[in-house]
């Protein structure tokens, strides 16, 4: 569980406003979860009606199956963090993921300016009137070790009028790039590797384990199947954005500044 720095504390109240239970679709996985609606407080200031959920169950292999409690940060109306009288602070916020490979698995959560890195490099959140509450940015090309990935900019390019484009999505385990990005980014990571590659769930590039030179933290997944691990990324579904997601996000601080509208990512040993 993140854990709030900067001296911003938050409880709950007892009387919860609103209880449902609803099913939930997302990136190949379904999950149950209850919708609560309460107060909260940061702070010296509370927040009435805020809305979070708890998941009760889930199927798929792009969320953890234990329960557990998701709480957004989304830019829309609807389960988002709602602005306090001071609304400056709440817009700057960062957070930094551990490993999975930790014995100590709690990373931390910066609210406002104060404490957040000041030498870190950044790119523009991009607005999508369509999909108001998902962060976009301008994906602009993708390297597999040294070599910088042949891609066809359309499938890059940020769309406003379709709804296309990256996003960074906390909320998501695996990365997913739309289909011909990614049998690109596959492709090429299957010529510097060698293989042979076997399918294992919805993974398509597994492999004996013995590159000890790739990093297990961010590129590869490892398998029940013995000393087996695949590149932990997969094609979208249909109609679905790439998302650049939390498996790719371990040991980086992620900081989002709506005041300023941009993003930025720094290495950072978040346990």
């Amino acid at each position: 569980m993140p854990q709030i720095e900067q001296g911003v504390l938050f409880n709950y109240f007892l009387v919860l406003f609103l209880l449902l239970t609803y099913l939930v679709h997302n990136a190949g996985s379904t999950f149950s979860a209850t919708l609560v609606q309460d107060s909260l407080r940061l702070g010296i200031d509370t927040l009435p009606s805020y809305a979070f959920r708890c998941v009760n169950s889930a199927s798929g292999w792009t969320l953890p199956a234990q329960a557990q409690a998701y709480w957004a940060w989304a830019k829309g109306p609807c389960h988002s963090l709602p602005n306090p009288p001071d609304s400056t602070p709440a817009l700057i916020f960062s957070y930094c993921l551990p490993s999975f490979q930790s014995s100590y698995f709690s990373g931390s959560l910066k609210l406002g300016p104060t404490g957040q890195p000041r030498r870190i490099r950044t790119t523009p959140l991009l607005r999508n009137p369509r999909r108001p509450s998902l962060y976009y940015v301008n994906l602009t090309g993708i390297n597999v070790g040294r070599v910088r990935v042949s891609l066809p900019t359309d499938y890059l390019a940020f769309d406003p009028n379709k709804g296309s484009g990256t996003i960074i999505d906390s909320g998501t385990v695996i990365t997913r790039f739309v289909g011909p990005v990614y049998n690109a980014i596959r492709d090429e990571f299957r010529y510097q590797v060698k293989g042979p590659f076997f399918i294992r769930g919805g993974f398509d590039t597994c492999f004996v384990k013995t590159y000890e030179n790739l990093p297990y933290e961010n590129t590869l997944i490892h398998t029940a199947y013995g000393g087996m691990a695949c590149l932990a990324m997969a094609a979208a579904p249909n109609n679905v954005n790439s998302a650049l997601t939390n498996f790719q996000q371990q040991n980086l601080r992620v900081l989002f500044d709506t005041v300023n509208n941009r993003v930025g990512i720094a290495r950072e040993l978040c346990n």
